[in-house]
């Protein structure tokens, strides 16, 4: 492939949205110590991030020309298949750009390994230039990982590449008819959770987490597992289920595969969603009359590795 611009895709620090929020770095200081927070440690994260970054952008500039987009305009971001994408940031980052690469090969960097888990993150500031040079040459090794995809009866459709989440946009119930196998029930619950096999590893095994913890007090000598799934398969979960007259329990997992997929009802007047990645601002509307259906994407997306 022929690369003529690198994007470096980044978000803003804590920091800087704390000054974006009240104007001057010393109102921000004066507002997180006067709560008893630790504002050292927002300006330590903020000068590792930089150092990185312009770490980054040095090494960068020597090999291709480059362009630093802001998380926020990911959704009307058009990318060009002569780009190469560095996304430098923590593993969610990487989640809300794959959304729209569109195939596009993915250099994903940890910018602060003593902070990021970075189970996304192959590279780092050190490393990551051989991964552009490679992607540069063609002569990349990558992993494809897929999304899952909700679509709305009315042609609408959101695409996670970690988890999708349908419920109530506030700590109310959920109130949907939920369709999966030849099972067909009303449910009313905290939301259901649909994980891909990027997304196990967050919000999905914080359920596990919970399951485990609540079964341990009964269970002795019950060892927890992590959640597993295969590449073309999804994972749903019901968050805490309710059973009464009109609401059963039957249906609080199971696996989502090609053949296989899952039907949800909205039964919501209004305040009903379905966002994306933990992104809450990247929706959908799932209110009364919207019938979502959740299967595998067509779209996938390339990390490059090292």
């Amino acid at each position: 492939m022929s690369v003529e611009y690198a994007i470096i895709v980044k978000n803003k620090t804590r920091l800087e949205s704390l000054i974006e929020r009240f104007n001057t770095k010393a109102q921000a200081k004066f507002y997180i110590e006067r709560l008893g927070g630790n504002f050292d440690d927002y300006e330590a994260e903020h000068e590792v991030f930089h150092f990185s970054l312009n770490n980054v952008q040095t090494q960068l500039s020597k090999v291709v020309k480059y362009k630093i987009v802001e998380r926020n305009f990911m959704p009307s971001f058009i990318f060009s298949e002569k780009n190469v994408i560095i996304v430098i940031g923590q593993d969610g980052l990487v989640a809300n750009t794959a959304k729209y690469s569109k195939g596009i090969p993915i250099v994903a960097v940890n910018p602060d390994k003593q902070r990021y888990d970075g189970l996304l993150l192959p590279f780092d500031a050190s490393d990551f230039i051989a991964g552009v040079e490679s992607v540069i040459a063609n002569q990349f090794d990558s992993k494809t990982m897929g999304f899952a995809e909700a679509k709305l009866n009315d042609g609408q459709r959101l695409l996670a590449f970690n988890d999708l989440f349908i419920g109530a946009s506030s700590h109310v119930s959920a109130r949907y008819k939920i369709s999966y196998g030849a099972k067909t029930e009303e449910q009313s619950s905290s939301g259901l959770i649909v994980s891909t096999p990027a997304g196990s590893t967050g919000w999905l095994s914080s359920i596990f987490n919970m399951a485990y913890g609540v079964t341990n007090m009964f269970e002795k000598n019950l060892k927890p597992k992590r959640p597993k799934i295969k590449d073309n398969e999804l994972l749903f979960a019901v968050r805490e289920p309710f059973q009464s007259m009109r609401t059963q329990i039957g249906i609080t997992t199971g696996v989502i595969k090609p053949q296989n997929r899952l039907t949800i009802e909205s039964l919501m007047p209004l305040n009903g969603i379905i966002f994306s990645d933990g992104i809450e601002a990247d929706f959908l509307r799932f209110n009364s009359g919207s019938v979502a259906t959740i299967g595998i994407a067509p779209e996938t997306a390339n990390l490059v590795l090292k």
